[in-house]
């Protein structure tokens, strides 16, 4: 693990290649050299808050014994030594000893400039996300893969989409949409036994696929709803931030979409983006089907006015 000096010099290195008074004219904001300290680690969302409230109020916090900044943040001490070694620190004594000097500098830099980079917190936020669109994009420069499992999925009946925890939103967003386009789509948001007998019934009712959302934080239970549909017979298309792992290595095709990291809760633009992207190649899969299931629902909604008019 890091001591004080080597996690100094670790955030120093995001400016390379300069010496003397020119790094130092060169050196990166105090708010981005803190940043540097927590890239690259996936923060759960109280550890988040902890790492947000260092970043705005890194004078004063950079500074504060461990008692200190857990009251501060609203978590216990045992919360801030495991964000402390989950960035890699022997503890959050060796955090701080990091994060000092950088407060010193920030404390010579000019407040107005603090400011507006704290304000500029939600843009980076967005950028984020912006890169993780662009990453997907190059990712479906081939479609195969979107237009195979499309046709896998619409020919599944009944199609059953698994979101537990934080990933039913996305689950229920899917299957949602897909009950316009396919004639019995079932939802499983909940885990354990009712996940199994759910799945369970879905083979038994001649389907043949589950789409499977699992994002951070990966839960046990989405492992185990996954082992549980393989053992039913039920194949398994994943949409996930991981390239790698057990939830992977569980399913028959995976899909990467990052996820944005920068605020305390995820936010979920790129996986929103392929779920209506592989609904779309669920449509064009059958589009007989498709257009039929449209228009009754249209008939049905003007029937029993569903919508306000626009």
């Amino acid at each position: 693990m890091p001591s004080g000096q080597q996690a100094r010099a670790q955030a120093a290195a995001i400016t390379p290649g300069t010496h003397g008074s020119e790094a130092e004219a060169e050196q990166a904001p105090p708010v981005d050299q803190v940043r540097a300290l927590f890239g690259g680690h996936r923060l759960s969302p109280g550890q988040r808050r902890i790492a947000q409230f260092l970043i705005d109020h890194l004078t004063e916090a950079a500074f504060l014994s461990i008692t200190e900044l857990a009251e501060r943040v609203g978590v216990s001490q045992p919360s801030v030594t495991r964000f402390a070694s989950s960035l890699g620190f022997s503890g959050y004594p060796a955090l701080r000893d990091a994060l000092q000097p950088i407060a010193l500098s920030a404390i010579a830099g000019s407040p107005e400039g603090r400011e507006a980079r704290r304000r500029n917190e939600l843009q980076a936020a967005v950028d984020a996300e912006i890169e993780n669109l662009a990453s997907l994009r190059r990712s479906l420069a081939s479609t195969d893969q979107i237009l195979d499992i499309g046709r896998e999925l619409a020919r599944s009946a009944p199609l059953t989409v698994l979101g537990l925890r934080i990933s039913a939103s996305l689950a229920e967003y899917f299957a949602y949409a897909a009950r316009r386009i396919h004639p019995d789509v079932r939802v499983v948001t909940r885990g354990g036994s009712v996940a199994y007998d759910a799945l369970l019934q879905s083979r038994e009712a001649g389907g043949t696929w589950v789409l499977a959302f699992a994002m951070p934080r990966h839960s046990k239970e989405t492992l185990a709803a996954m082992k549980a549909a393989r053992g039913a017979g039920l194949r398994i298309a994943l949409i996930t931030d991981l390239a790698l792992g057990p939830l992977v290595h569980e399913a028959d095709v995976s899909f990467t979409a990052g996820t944005g990291s920068r605020l305390v809760f995820d936010s979920y633009s790129a996986p929103g983006v392929l779920s209506a992207a592989i609904l779309q190649a669920m449509a064009d899969a059958d589009p007989e089907r498709t257009q039929v299931r449209l228009e009754k629902y249209e008939q049905a909604s003007d029937q029993y006015d569903f919508f306000l008019e626009d």
